[in-house]
């Protein structure tokens, strides 16, 4: 199944413990990508505690990371309207496909 999302896209946090905070903080750039789960990875977005025990780890104790978020609780950002969007395709005559924008109807690059 497509996601629709993509690395290094900026996308809003809809659901879940960070989408309280609304507008502009609850935006993030995508880091990583997990297409067979369906889950995402957005910078400054979910981030937890984990305890990391000394041995062969570079650093040990309490550290700060981003979890993932499934890509249903996420929504693209459209860079042409600045507004979330969701996701649409097209074939253009040259015969590409390319992610278009449902609300303004612009290209995605």
């Amino acid at each position: 199944m497509a996601i629709g999302i993509r690395k290094k896209d900026t996308v809003q946090i809809i659901k879940g413990k960070d989408a309280a905070q609304k507008g502009e903080k609850a935006r993030g750039e995508v880091k990583a990508i997990d297409a067979r789960t369906q889950r995402v990875i957005v910078e400054g977005q979910n981030i937890v505690k984990r305890h990391v025990k000394a041995g062969s780890a570079k650093q040990t104790g309490i550290l700060e990371q981003e979890a993932s978020i499934h890509v249903s609780n996420v929504v693209l950002i459209c860079p042409n309207c600045n507004k979330p969007s969701r996701v649409g395709s097209r074939k253009l005559e040259d015969g590409s496909k390319v992610r278009i924008c449902k609300r303004c109807k612009g290209v995605i690059e």
